[in-house]
């Protein structure tokens, strides 16, 4: 518990939950983020987010250490996120995001049968005010979004894909996929509610070089396993196998 005191009065507030951490030194965290939990504090949330679980965590050493965010996933997205435990690292992190060193995969069941086996989406997305993602050739403030997608399993009403970003924008996996009419399951946002009463996406893979020590660094964490469950058979792990050869068709 930790106390606070409010108007003279004292008052505990629980611990955030421990992180689940997969590596850790002393200059980063990478930690697998669970669904439904926002990365940082939004204007209703301030307190339940994967920061704060990290910042707990860190500032129980001793001496305390700090966090610093590089990077979010979304609310109902679950998977890999890296952490920096200074400034300087952050904005190395960031750097290698940026041009492209830097890199992440994702897994996700989408609506209907995707039909190549490889696909690449590219446009130009912005935020409209109704805070959603879409592409559009006539805003001056869209930003060019790059889009890799592989079947991994086919079904008769949803495949499971593997997504590879070149660019790293707001909604972009849920935009892209939106768009070319296989939403992700569980998007109430661009789609529509799903039966895992979650959004089925995943940070399966990330790999950077460490801003210390120069080494590539590469992490992988195994989607939930309700995921095989809507595309049934899908049981092998997303990165399983070599790129290019997708996993055979499954009845629905």
């Amino acid at each position: 518990m930790i106390a606070r005191t409010v108007r003279g009065r004292s008052r505990r507030r629980e611990r955030e939950p421990a992180p689940d951490i997969v590596y850790e030194d002393g200059d980063l965290i990478v930690v697998d983020k669970p669904a439904r939990l926002l990365t940082v504090a939004t204007s209703t949330e301030k307190r339940r987010t994967l920061y704060a679980r990290v910042f707990d965590y860190l500032g129980r050493k001793r001496p305390p250490e700090r966090v610093f965010i590089v990077h979010r996933l979304d609310r109902d997205a679950s998977g890999l996120v890296v952490l920096a435990k200074s400034v300087g690292v952050k904005h190395a992190l960031q750097r290698e995001f940026a041009d492209r060193t830097a890199g992440r995969t994702y897994v996700a069941v989408v609506e209907g049968r995707v039909g190549p086996a490889e696909r690449t989406v590219r446009s130009r997305l912005r935020e409209s005010a109704a805070l959603k993602v879409h592409s559009t050739t006539r805003a001056d403030d869209a930003r060019a979004a790059v889009t890799h997608l592989r079947v991994l399993r086919r079904a008769q009403r949803h495949t499971l894909v593997e997504v590879r970003l070149e660019t790293g924008r707001k909604h972009q996996i849920r935009a892209h996929l939106a768009e070319i009419g296989h939403p992700i399951v569980g998007d109430k946002r661009y789609g529509r509610a799903g039966p895992l009463g979650r959004l089925a996406l995943h940070a399966a893979t990330l790999t950077f070089r460490h801003p210390r020590s120069g080494r590539t660094m590469s992490f992988g964490s195994a989607p939930p396993a309700a995921f095989a469950g809507v595309v049934r058979g899908a049981a092998r792990p997303p990165f399983a196998g070599r790129p290019g050869n997708s996993e055979p068709d499954s009845p629905d």
